[in-house]
């Protein structure tokens, strides 16, 4: 079972619909897929239409370890794709994990068996949870806008990484919300900044199609596959795919 991650420091740069999106593709790639919205927002349940949220009562069990995580799976959202819903109270998991004497690590263990990938949704935020996901995942994909404030996050997250010895080999930036009619995403796009080291090729658009993720509650392959934007959405997934293919980092 692979472990993948989407994350970043800063809020609405596109990583809900980067993990939506591509635990879709790989799941019609016929990969055993669970999605995991670890967000409170809760934004990848929008995009995901008939994803019923997780009650109240029962994540309390789960995060006490009292109940296991497959209660908690909504089945075949899509074929081969799971999806466990966010719930306000994620806001805390990280907390109540460790009460309970769980880790993330614990938690996803059963799924170890019958899951080909697991893709995490992940809050905006520095946190324990954070570092757990940062710590079990083989890949964690950091989408940036290509701005200079984008860069000040990504270099705030290397050293966030760095101090936690979480392995900063296994960071991937990709550039999201790309607008190409403003100078400086395209400048950027085309000559990356040495700081981000390798980033991946592709450069999600800025698009009004992938905000209609969101009212329309499909994945952008199932929504408009004939667009610019679900082609970029399907390169990420094939450098997802080879990359996964190398050595863990």
């Amino acid at each position: 079972m692979r472990i993948i991650a989407f994350y970043s420091p800063k809020g609405g740069v596109g990583k809900t619909a980067a993990a939506v999106n591509v635990a879709y593709l790989a799941s019609q790639q016929g990969l055993t897929t669970l999605l995991w919205d670890l967000d409170p927002q809760g934004a990848a349940s929008f995009y995901l239409s008939g994803a019923e949220p997780v009650k109240g009562r029962k994540l309390s069990k789960l995060l006490a370890g009292k109940a296991p995580v497959a209660e908690f799976v909504r089945d075949n959202v899509y074929p081969g794709l799971d999806f466990i819903p966010s719930h306000p109270s994620f806001r805390n998991f990280d907390i109540k994990l460790e009460e309970g004497g769980q880790s993330l690590k614990s938690v996803l263990a059963p799924f170890s068996e019958e899951t080909s990938l697991v893709v995490l949704d992940c809050p905006p935020s520095l946190s324990r949870l954070t570092e757990q996901v940062l710590e079990l995942s083989d890949r964690v994909y950091v989408p940036l806008v290509p701005t200079w404030l984008s860069l000040n996050s990504w270099e705030q997250l290397q050293a966030f990484v760095r101090s936690k010895k979480l392995g900063r080999k296994k960071l991937r930036p990709f550039f999201s919300l790309v607008d190409r009619r403003k100078k400086l995403h395209k400048d950027l796009t085309e000559s990356p900044d040495p700081r981000l080291g390798e980033p991946l090729c592709v450069s999600i658009p800025y698009a009004s199609v992938v905000e209609r993720m969101g009212e329309e509650g499909l994945p952008l392959e199932v929504l408009a596959p004939a667009t610019p934007a679900a082609a970029a959405f399907r390169q990420l997934w094939a450098e997802i795919e080879k990359d996964l293919k190398g050595p863990v980092g």
